[in-house]
């Protein structure tokens, strides 16, 4: 017989952190959207698709641009983990395995993700989790049982 275990962690934000989460939530689909908006407008016109590294850089213009200053307020690491979700979409569009990408919507599967450990903290004892641009924040833990 098989125990299988796995934890669940559901984060416990105050309503400054809600609200930020929200807005990296919209930060990263705009960046999503705004990268597969030109990497439509460059296949049409003939040209090869543009990878991770390149958009990175476009990624540094927009949050320093006139037109998008809030894109600064969002931290950059999950900004470019949109850019590399848009590649590994594409690359499964061109493998046959997927459709060609969709624009992301507001309201639907929104989220973000920080990609490294390292800029993470972590208070077991306190149960409390620090991300970068949001703070310290309080989280439950959920034990789940499979038994087979």
């Amino acid at each position: 017989m098989k125990r299988l275990q796995a934890y669940q962690y559901e984060l416990k934000p105050n309503g400054d952190q809600q609200r930020a989460m929200g807005r990296f939530a919209g930060a990263c689909r705009f960046v999503f959207n705004k990268a597969l908006a030109l990497q439509k407008t460059n296949y049409e016109a003939g040209g090869k698709f543009t990878g991770c590294v390149a958009m990175a850089k476009q990624l540094t213009a927009w949050r320093n641009g006139s037109e998008t200053p809030w894109l600064r307020e969002a931290p950059v690491h999950p900004l470019q983990h949109a850019l590399k979700d848009l590649e590994r979409a594409y690359k499964n569009c061109f493998a046959k395995r997927a459709d060609f990408p969709r624009f992301k919507k507001k309201g639907q599967a929104d989220s973000f993700r920080y990609p490294g450990p390292k800029q993470i903290k972590l208070d077991q004892a306190n149960s409390r989790i620090f991300l970068p641009k949001l703070g310290w924040m309080r989280f439950a833990t959920a034990a789940r049982y499979w038994v087979w």
